[in-house]
């Protein structure tokens, strides 16, 4: 019998990395869905570009980084995905799940904090900087903060509670993708001279919506996936409390954008189920049924409200990544130390309860530091990697590259040729006669 639990708790962790690895197909839709037809294709393809780069820089250095053994700040054995290697995982419940598996669901989790970084590049940086930055983020940033959380580092010595990577996932790529934001610059047309927002709107609202369920799809293998066990159950929880907040997250955002805009803003309400998907991810194990849906409202509500205020603030994030996975990212990981059930803490062992359960400030202090940690650390490194590649390569394609498209400037060919070249056909006729 122990044995056939064993063969279970494999088969669920290979399930659960095939569920968030099928995440990439959400993202092609939603970004490609939110974005100007003529980057459909550029926007589409990165998702695999970007995938196969963290893959074998995962492997090679980046699985060693976050979980091999070494110090509070990083680890230091594994290279290689090295078999025999000690790992942080050797002393938990699930250690007999193979080596190769923990690295696959782990890789998958840091190709989804990539492609969220990549929502600040949208439709305006080079196709070198995605080989470059892709390389070292899946290097020096993000196992870094990894080992600090997951690893054993000097936030798991604390007690963070971070149960499948609101700060560690989404927040560090929600990051990453700011600072490229601000160093990019708007896109050209965003702005007028008084700095006033002109609306981009994205090519194919279907698109957006399919990409939305396929992540919340995959979101079930992402929180109930990382308990990396079937025995009791208690995945089954973690993907209620999942769920719950997804679905106050969509009715929250619609709600408020239709006070704040008088409209019921169809892709508000998709990127209200992803933040509080987001929020929902470091609190699926640690909060009562009740208290997900209250983060989960919170959360997407929030995001709709932060998108306007960036956007108005001259930020230009295509598909408001920082509003849903940065802001959102920091609502989740601090609500654990509001909302932590000690009935939960006890099943899960990590932390404290939370203030609204009596445990007093401490695991909210906790959690704050944990939030400011991770940020300053990814923004600073994130700064000066991109700020070395603007200096260097350089970010950003020439305006005459972005006006044409990132599809036939960048690939040669349009994501949808038919539609465009027959448009560019006309515009150069219009311009001869």
């Amino acid at each position: 019998m122990e044995k056939f639990s064993l063969m279970l708790d494999s088969v669920w962790v290979i399930v659960a990395s095939v569920l968030v690895i099928f995440m990439q197909a959400g993202f092609a839709l939603l970004e490609a869905g939110s974005t100007r037809m003529k980057n459909a294709g550029h926007i589409a393809g990165k998702q695999i570009l970007s995938f196969a780069i963290a893959t074998l820089a995962f492997w090679a250095f980046g699985f060693a980084i976050t979980f091999g053994e070494g110090n509070q700040w990083f680890g230091t054995s594994g290279w290689f995905l090295k078999e025999g290697s000690k790992t942080t995982f050797d002393s938990l419940s699930w250690a007999h799940v193979p080596l190769s598996l923990k690295f696959l669901f782990q890789l998958a989790f840091a190709a989804v904090s990539l492609a969220i970084a990549w929502g600040g590049f949208a439709e305006r940086a080079k196709l070198s900087v995605y080989f470059i930055f892709g390389t070292l983020f899946t290097i020096f940033i993000y196992p870094v903060v990894g080992h600090w959380v997951w690893g054993g580092g000097w936030l798991a010595q604390i007690g963070m509670q971070d149960f499948a990577g609101s700060t560690v996932v989404h927040l560090q790529g929600a990051i990453a993708g700011f600072i490229a934001t601000l160093l990019l610059g708007p896109r050209i047309g965003k702005f007028n001279h008084d700095r006033t927002p002109n609306l981009i709107p994205g090519h194919n609202q279907v698109y957006t919506v399919l990409g939305g369920i396929i992540l919340w799809v995959g979101w079930f293998g992402f929180n109930a996936g990382s308990t990396m066990s079937t025995v009791d159950g208690f995945f089954g929880y973690v993907a209620l409390t999942t769920h719950l907040a997804a679905a106050a997250g969509a009715l929250a955002a619609l709600i408020t954008a239709k006070i704040l805009t008088g409209k019921a803003d169809v892709s508000a309400m998709v990127n209200g189920v992803l933040a509080a998907l987001v929020a929902i991810t470091a609190a699926s194990a640690f909060v009562e049924p009740w208290a997900a849906i209250v983060i989960g409202a919170v959360a997407g509500s929030f995001t709709f409200w932060t998108s306007i205020y960036f956007e108005r603030k001259g930020i230009d994030d295509p598909i408001y990544a920082f509003s849903v996975h940065g802001i959102s990212g920091v609502i989740g990981t601090i609500s654990t130390g509001l909302f932590a059930s000690p009935r939960l803490v006890e099943i899960t062992k990590i932390g404290k309860a939370g203030l609204f359960y009596g445990g007093g400030f401490h695991q909210l202090w906790v959690q704050i530091i944990g939030v400011l940690g991770a940020a300053v650390y990814v923004a600073i490194v994130s700064f000066l990697i991109l700020g070395a590649i603007k200096l260097t390569v350089g970010l950003r394609v020439t305006p005459e590259q972005e006006i044409s498209g990132l599809d036939i400037s960048e690939h040669g060919a349009y994501g949808y040729p038919e539609h465009l070249e027959l448009l560019n056909h006309h515009v150069n006729k219009m311009q001869v006669s």
